[in-house]
């Protein structure tokens, strides 16, 4: 199954839908980005990307909320603490202070900037 992520205007992933693999396959039998975006238009309307659910392109998998960038070629989710940095790479944020590998339980905290234990 092929899934597909309806954008705003603005690159805001509005919905994400799956699409029968034979809908989306030319006359080759390989798949078409384009034909997928052509049968989602055809039903619903808007501009529509490809997602992979296994992350093999475009970083990420797209959720609800998620923005499009089209130099980067990715989807990207809202920045989750104003402390964090888009990993280039891989499109994804991280804190400024790696969390804790010790079995624990933590949580960001923002005003300390650092991991707080979750007891």
């Amino acid at each position: 199954m092929a899934h597909f992520a309806d954008l705003s205007e603005d690159g805001i992933v509005l919905r994400v839908i799956v699409v029968n693999n034979s809908d989306i396959l030319d006359e080759n039998g390989m798949e078409q980005e384009e034909k997928g975006v052509a049968f989602c238009q055809a039903l619903f309307g808007g501009s529509w990307k490809q997602t992979s659910y296994n992350a093999t392109f475009r970083k990420n998998f797209a959720s609800v909320g998620f923005k499009y960038d089209e130099v980067r070629n990715a989807f990207i989710a809202p920045r989750p603490f104003a402390s964090w940095t888009l990993n280039e790479e891989t499109c994804a944020w991280r804190p400024p202070v790696v969390m804790p590998d010790d079995g624990k339980f933590y949580q960001w905290d923002e005003a300390s900037t650092s991991w707080i234990e979750v007891t």
